[in-house]
Order: structure tokens, then C-alpha cells, then sequence
């Protein structure tokens, strides 16, 4: 959840924490996958971590050479990657199971599904906090920014909209089907 909160103020910034999130999970389960034979039980969750913490710190200095001020703006998010829970379960429920090319597929899977709904949530409050986006104001000078949509409350929100609408068109979808099946029977 944190960043829902923090760091999906912006498009630019959700694409950001998206990328670096897919490259440490992509990267971490083509590693973990390939070790997979060589690392005891015991130690399995400690030997993913560390894995894990490797290509997070990477993925720390490259932002912070490629970009001084998307450094700034992802701030101490960019470490608390180690910890997503996307990152570790997937090491081990997937990759420590499975051989590099089929972990390799999962972490791409994973890693765009997550920097689509991190894009969800960013785009739509850049666009209702700024009247912006990617910073290309779509606007005139008379829209009035909604403010609270770029602090962390506007990332409650935005999800809380976006889980409205997708569980609206479950609905929907279920309705549809159920009239269709009493349809096909009568």
C-alpha cells in the first residue's frame, strides 16, 4: 500500500516505482530460479531477501544517477521494494519452484500487472490533482485542482474507485450471464 499513498501522485512517479519494482522482481527470479538447487531450506527466505535487497540497491543508485529529482519524489519507497510482498511471495511460491525461462515469464507478468494498476492510480490523480499528465497540462487556466488528490488520502480514494468500478462490472457481468443462462433454459 505505500506506493498507493505516496508515490502514484503523479503518472511520472507511479511509472517509476512500477519499472523499478518489475526490474527487482524480474531480476530476483531469474537469481532465486537459478539457485533454486543450491539453497538449503533454512536459509531459503534469508538467501531471497538478500537477493532481493542486491537488485533494490541497484535499482537505487540507477534513479538516483538517471534522476536527482524522481529520486527525490520516490524517496525511501524506492528501499521499502525489499519488503513488497509481490517480490518475496513470488520468489517463493514461483521462482524457487520453477526453471529460469517460466520464473522469467512470471516476474514480466507480474511486474507489468503491477506497473499497470500503479499507472491506474497515478494517472487518474495527476490528472484530478494537477490537471495534468505526465506534467502536460490538458486544462485550461480556469480548472481547479483538487488538491487532496495528490496527498495520500487521494490514494485511498483513487482505489477505492477503481476496486467501485471493477466490482460494478463483476456485477454486471454476473448479472448478464445469470439472465442469459434463465434465457437459454426457458
Amino acid at each position: 500500500m505505500c506506493p498507493v499513498l505516496a508515490v502514484t501522485n503523479t503518472a511520472k512517479n507511479a511509472l517509476a516505482m512500477g519499472l523499478a519494482t518489475a526490474f527487482v522482481l524480474i531480476m530476483s527470479n531469474l537469481v532465486v530460479s537459478s539457485l533454486r538447487r543450491y539453497v538449503p531450506k533454512q536459509v531459503r527466505i534469508v538467501t531471497f531477501i538478500l537477493v532481493i535487497a542486491t537488485f533494490v540497491t541497484i535499482v537505487d543508485y540507477l534513479i538516483q544517477a538517471i534522476s536527482l529529482e524522481l529520486h527525490k519524489a520516490l524517496g525511501a519507497f524506492i528501499s521499502l521494494i525489499v519488503v513488497n510482498c509481490l517480490i518475496l511471495g513470488r520468489a517463493e511460491a514461483f521462482a524457487s519452484k520453477n526453471g529460469i525461462y517460466r520464473s522469467l515469464l512470471d516476474g514480466l507478468g507480474m511486474g507489468v500487472g503491477f506497473i499497470m494498476a500503479l499507472l491506474c492510480l497515478g494517472v487518474v490523480r495527476e490528472i484530478l490533482g494537477s490537471g495534468s499528465l505526465f506534467g502536460l497540462q490538458l486544462f485550461g487556466e480556469g480548472y481547479q485542482e483538487w488538491i487532496i488528490m495528490l496527498l495520500p488520502p487521494g490514494g485511498f480514494f483513487t482505489l477505492a474507485g477503481w476496486l467501485l468500478l471493477f466490482n460494478w462490472l463483476a456485477k454486471r457481468r454476473e448479472r448478464r450471464a445469470n439472465s442469459t443462462g434463465k434465457e437459454s433454459i426457458s
